[in-house]
């Protein structure tokens, strides 16, 4: 996972393909643990969806500087 510091170095189309491919890994977690009925590591889940937030929070700064 990237700090937002990082992330606010790459362009917003870069930022909207990490952003798609963290949306599906995260997907494909919580089907699993809906699968199996028990999450191999809980944590993952949680620092994937502060992830999501962290990108799309620098997705619209950087929309909002633009405009």
């Amino acid at each position: 996972m990237m700090k937002a510091k990082e992330l606010r170095d790459k362009s917003v189309e870069e930022l909207q393909a990490i952003l798609l491919d963290t949306r599906k890994e995260l997907f494909s977690i919580r089907n699993e643990v809906k699968e199996t009925k028990k999450a191999d590591n809980p944590e993952k889940t949680k620092h994937m969806k502060k992830f999501v937030a962290r990108l799309l929070t620098v997705i619209r700064e950087k929309s909002l500087a633009a405009s």
